[in-house]
């Protein structure tokens, strides 16, 4: 079970101002894009090898942003790009086919190794940094039937590496809440467990609007969502507090809602707050105690993934 809370909406001003730049995805327009965080210095870095961009991550120590593509879900043409900061040096990745439909990414420097879900494929996937070494860490279903129910979605991606677990949402069919957030031992606790037949995976919340980008402070165990389903609960920035069980569960509070179907989520909690894109073509920024949000851009686009640096 799951106490769901809505705090005190706080007042929207304009015009965020620190020191971090933004890169993030224009999903109808195809298009890697960047910005400084008080909306200025915007930039098209990528307007061509994309097709329908939907999550993006940085590999600072190396210079690499990497994305990935839906594609069309119904031909399995997914893929995973890589480029330079400043848009250069175009490299494929994971080429089409050997992902269906990926969406949340998420870089692991030290391993080397890049995770994300793939919704119509059902899975949680790892590859190489270069992509090599490929492979389904959970499987969630299988064929036509399995890929039409949409609980069975694999969407937004977090990864604590030092405790070795993986988390995932799973969202639902639109605006059902039939939603889910899900946890599981990054490597099965048994090795000849194949990845649609594992028992260690756990159901953290369920019954959500329809959630989508997941981060995770690993640092206070907090882990952050954005919901695009519908209010109160959907098109909005979550919290929840995972070492405060209480007797119905965890409880979840509502940082901020009225969104137009949020999507991008980059949290930053030694700064106190994070930023949010939805497909409206807005990015806010918004604190991690809920008291502040300020718009950071309009009208950018259909806009999907985002990360701050």
């Amino acid at each position: 079970m799951m106490e769901h809370a809505l705090l005190e909406k706080p007042g929207e001003q304009t015009g965020a101002s620190d020191d971090m730049r933004l890169y993030f995805l224009d999903h109808g327009g195809n298009r890697v894009l960047s910005a400084t965080s008080d909306g200025g210095g915007f930039e098209v870095l990528v307007d061509a090898c994309c097709a329908g961009p939907d999550s993006i991550a940085i590999d600072t120590a190396r210079g690499h942003l990497y994305w990935t593509n839906m594609g069309v879900p119904s031909r399995n043409d997914g893929f995973i790009m890589r480029c330079d900061l400043d848009g250069g040096d175009l490299t494929t990745i994971v080429p089409p086919s050997l992902t269906h439909t990926p969406k949340q990414l998420f870089i692991e420097p030290r391993g080397g190794h890049l995770y994300w879900c793939d919704r119509e494929g059902m899975r949680v996937m790892r590859c190489r940094l270069d992509g090599s070494s490929l492979e389904t860490l959970v499987q969630t279903g299988y064929g036509a039937h399995q890929q039409a129910d949409a609980r069975n979605w694999c969407v937004g991606l977090a990864l604590d590496a030092e405790r070795e677990q993986i988390y995932w949402t799973q969202k639902g069919a639109t605006k059902s809440n039939t939603g889910s957030i899900l946890r599981a031992p990054l490597n099965p606790r048994r090795k000849s467990v194949s990845p649609a037949s594992r028992n260690d995976i756990e159901t953290l919340f369920d019954h959500l609007p329809e959630p989508v980008d997941l981060e995770l402070d690993a640092a206070t165990m907090t882990l952050y969502w954005t919901d695009r389903g519908a209010p109160p609960f959907g098109n909005t920035l979550n919290r929840s507090r995972l070492q405060q069980r209480g007797e119905t569960g965890l409880h979840a509070d509502v940082l901020l809602g009225g969104f137009n179907e949020a999507i991008g989520l980059s949290v930053h909690p030694y700064r106190n707050f994070a930023y949010v894109s939805d497909l409206g073509g807005t990015i806010r920024r918004v604190s991690l105690d809920g008291s502040d949000t300020r718009v950071v851009l309009r009208d950018a686009g259909n806009l999907t993934g985002i990360v701050a640096v």
